[in-house]
Formats: C-alpha cells, sequence, structure tokens
C-alpha cells in the first residue's frame, strides 16, 4: 500500500488533537488584546499555512512584538524574546 493512500487515516487524529488545542481557547485573556491577538495570530496561521510549526513561531513573533508595542517589554520572558528574533531570522533567510 502506497503512503500517499494512508491519508484518510491521519485524518480524525488530526481532527482530535485539533479540538484538543482548541479546548486550551477558554483559558485566554480576552480582555487583554496583548494577549489574545498573539493567540488568534496562532490559530489563524496553522491552518493557512498546513504547518504547526509555521502557526506556533509566528505566535511567538506577534506576541513579542505586540507586547513591545504596547510598552510592555517586562512581560516578555527572555526565552520567548530569543525564539521570537530566532524564527524572525529563520523566516527572513527562508
Amino acid at each position: 500500500m502506497r503512503i500517499e493512500n494512508l491519508h484518510f487515516a491521519t485524518a480524525p487524529a488530526l481532527v482530535y488533537v485539533a479540538c484538543l488545542m482548541m479546548s486550551a481557547v477558554t483559558e485566554i485573556d480576552f480582555a487583554d488584546p496583548s494577549e489574545f491577538v498573539p493567540a488568534v495570530v496562532v490559530i489563524v496561521t496553522m491552518p493557512l499555512t498546513f504547518s504547526i510549526a509555521h502557526g506556533i513561531a509566528f505566535g511567538f513573533i506577534a506576541y513579542a512584538g505586540i507586547k513591545l508595542l504596547a510598552g510592555r517589554p517586562r512581560d516578555v520572558s527572555l526565552a520567548v524574546a530569543v525564539l521570537a528574533v530566532l524564527f524572525v531570522v529563520k523566516f527572513a533567510l527562508l
């Protein structure tokens, strides 16, 4: 059996994982745009790029960028800032 013919077997698992991921949406602070906008970026970017990794990368970039633009750079940890910069470099060189 060819691998191309097995996509139908992975689709239910991917839908289940998507449902698990969407359950975390209830924990987002929708009162603070600097918190929910990066989450929306992640949720929208994943299906549009067909890549969970790219969605998460854009989420890191959006979170760090929005916090900096909102004048709250202390909310961005060093690890998040470093990852955001590395992802920007990755996409710039891509």
